[in-house]
């Protein structure tokens, strides 16, 4: 009596499914898999939700009992409010925000790539010291230098500046070491190619090492505009005058002593939040290929 194999192929010759009980609990499993999926991207776009509908609000309906699921009368005025709020300009905010956050991405992905260039390829004396100071650099926290980093920049007077809050995240560690890893994994034959065109150091660097490098660029760069839009600490104790706040710090300034604007507090997350939900939609591959490259875990 011959047995009749689970899974057979069809007259394609593909691997057919397996039937009957392994077919229902492979559906079964299929199910539970995208019913887990929709539970955690529920959980995580429900703070979303609460920020929609309190910026959309009253500040009566934000803190009422019981709790409404979303306003009767949507308040579109909070969004004309927020920008004519005399004391907090959230305009000037968002052009702060958006300047140091291109700085970073352009200047800060920049250096990591020609500092990693040099510590992979350009042979000098000193170059393993230099990368042993750079690894050390990411052991040290960032309270440690937050004060020194403060002094120097107060000394330079750089206070009440973009440029005091911009210049000392200019050169990050981190992503000098994944420049330097990613320059050493290289193809040499690429740059032996070059040096018998007579490119230098230089030239190989921007006409072949740099363009080949979109990727990692784009990555990094992308985690550095965030990172920089998401600022608080440092801009907050630099950007002290109304004029260098950025959109983080012009968002403190509903929380007062005295009162709490809740519609304007949350209408202006709102805002602010926009434009990291469109570099997101946009350049989501690039956010998860530098999140896997960072080794950042959420």
């Amino acid at each position: 009596m011959s047995v009749k194999p689970t899974n057979e192929l069809n007259k394609w010759g593909a691997l057919e499914h397996p039937r009957g009980s392994s077919a229902a609990a492979s559906r079964l499993l299929l199910v539970l898999r995208y019913a887990l999926l929709i539970l955690l991207a529920a959980i995580f776009l429900f703070p979303f939700y609460i920020m929609i509908r309190n910026a959309l609000s009253t500040d009566t309906e934000v803190t009422a009992y019981p709790w409404i699921w979303w306003p009767k009368d949507i308040q579109w005025v909070n969004f004309k409010n927020l920008f004519e709020t005399k004391q907090i300009d959230m305009g000037l905010g968002l052009r702060n925000s958006a300047l140091l956050a291109l700085i970073n991405f352009i200047f800060q992905t920049l250096f990591a790539s020609m500092a990693g260039y040099a510590l992979a390829r350009i042979p000098f004396k000193g170059a393993g010291i230099f990368f042993s100071i750079i690894l050390v650099t990411l052991m040290v926290p960032g309270a440690v230098t937050f004060v020194p980093s403060y002094v120097v920049i107060s000394e330079l007077h750089g206070i009440n500046t973009l440029w005091g809050i911009v210049v000392p995240g200019l050169f990050n560690a981190f992503a000098t070491f994944l420049f330097r890893q990613f320059y050493l994994d290289f193809p040499r034959d690429l740059e032996e190619a070059g040096r018998l065109d007579g490119l230098s150091y230089y030239g190989l660097y921007f006409r072949l090492l740099l363009p080949n490098s979109i990727g990692v660029l784009a990555a990094l760069g992308i985690l550095s505009f965030i990172n920089s839009w998401n600022a608080f600490l440092w801009p907050s104790i630099i950007g002290q005058s109304p004029g260098s706040r950025t959109v983080q710090v012009m968002l403190s300034q509903f929380l007062t002593a005295q009162t709490v604007s809740y519609s304007s507090l949350f209408m202006g997350a709102a805002v602010a939040a926009a434009p990291l939900v469109i570099v997101f939609l946009f350049l989501q591959r690039y956010i998860v290929q530098g999140v896997r490259m960072s080794g950042i875990k959420g």
